[in-house]
């Protein structure tokens, strides 16, 4: 079974799916945006928020450094001037610390499931309280997955592209008959906020905050227009999982993958670090706020105090980064580095990861 996310708002008054604002008119700065997820709520309207209750249940790990790499921390000038919420660049130093060399996989949160019994806001089961009137069949625990449009289409609804699939999750990326066989090596994705800390609790570990993700995928270059350089396509090679073709009917796939590619599949950064540009957008511990670059301490800056989207003033949001495989120059664009992605904390979709970072024991 499958249908539309507009058609499931239609009854819920909630989860429109949308990338930064929902069904308005594109203008060329909105080409710009994210292509992460965040719920449209309507004022007095609730949100997935009720569905968790287990994160808080996990048991603290003791943290284990390998496969991290370790970050000697230093000072870097964070931010992009080409993007509104990325302004200004400025300066600001970090302290060392771990990261995992790539997204945690399926096979990585499989062992979390397995050893917690953790249930993922996508698995959840929606409480008909929170959703009156809305026929109880209809309150089916699911995510949202990237549909491709049978032809070209306008980029001013996103809604033509993203499917609410009854039965997506972590275990099951694109429906009840899918599972993560043979995927155990591509990074997990349908994770919320919630899910993503969960796990990194259990690890032992946490989840980065915007400026340590940003140094780290920095490499120790500099300043580039992307991560890996100046170049799109260095040597004429892509070196990234993003999206090449017409969006969102036709993905060309001349990177190899229509959507997530395995870890590793393309070249690690300075830092042996893999897909920190494009494969699938990483959650951040940073709440979102379009203007806290404006007012940010220099020294280890961990976001403000409270999350504001004027898009979407009622949305608890949390900063993502790196873009996905839906990224390309005609939408999106956010693997540009110092860019920022948005999404609402119990978002998940089909092109949203993770990775986690851990202090030195």
């Amino acid at each position: 079974m499958e249908f539309s996310i507009k058609g499931f708002c239609g009854l819920a008054g909630i989860l429109a799916v949308t990338l930064w604002s929902c069904g308005s008119k594109q203008t060329a700065e909105e080409k710009r945006k994210a292509d992460s997820l965040a719920a449209c709520i309507a004022d007095g309207m609730p949100s997935r928020a009720s569905a968790i209750r287990n994160a808080s249940l996990v048991t603290e790990g003791k943290g284990d450094s390998t496969g991290m790499v370790w970050i000697p921390g230093g000072k870097f000038l964070m931010g992009a001037d080409e993007f509104p919420d990325s302004r200004p660049m400025h300066e600001v130093t970090v302290n060392g610390y771990y990261i995992d060399a790539h997204e945690v996989t399926n096979a990585e949160f499989a062992a979390f499931v397995k050893a917690t019994n953790y249930k993922t806001v996508a698995e959840r089961p929606l409480n008909p309280a929170d959703y009156p009137g809305v026929p109880a069949d209809k309150l089916v625990p699911g995510s949202a997955v990237f549909t491709p449009t049978p032809t070209r289409v306008s980029l001013d609804n996103p809604l033509q592209w993203w499917n609410y699939v009854p039965g997506a999750n972590w275990a099951h990326p694109e429906g009840p008959s899918s599972s993560t066989k043979g995927r155990e090596n591509y990074p997990v994705v349908h994770v919320s906020y919630e899910d993503a800390a969960a796990y990194a609790k259990w690890a032992g570990k946490r989840l980065p905050t915007e400026a340590e993700w940003e140094f780290a995928a920095q490499g120790g270059k500099g300043n580039h227009t992307y991560y890996w350089g100046d170049q799109l396509k260095p040597d004429g090679k892509w070196v990234a999982n993003i999206y090449q073709g017409s969006f969102p009917d036709k993905n060309t796939k001349e990177d190899g993958y229509l959507t997530a590619a395995p870890i590793k599949s393309f070249p690690s950064n300075p830092y042996g670090l893999y897909d920190m540009d494009g494969n699938v957008w990483e959650w951040c511990e940073d709440l979102y706020r379009p203007d806290y670059y404006q007012k940010s301490p220099a020294a280890n800056p961990k976001g403000p105090s409270d999350s504001y989207d004027p898009d979407e003033p009622g949305a608890v949001k949390r900063v993502q980064r790196g873009g996905s495989f839906l990224c390309s120059d005609d939408y999106c664009i956010r693997y540009k580095a110092g860019s920022r992605g948005k999404g609402e904390v119990t978002s998940g979709s089909n092109n949203l990861g993770f990775r986690c970072v851990m202090d030195k024991k």
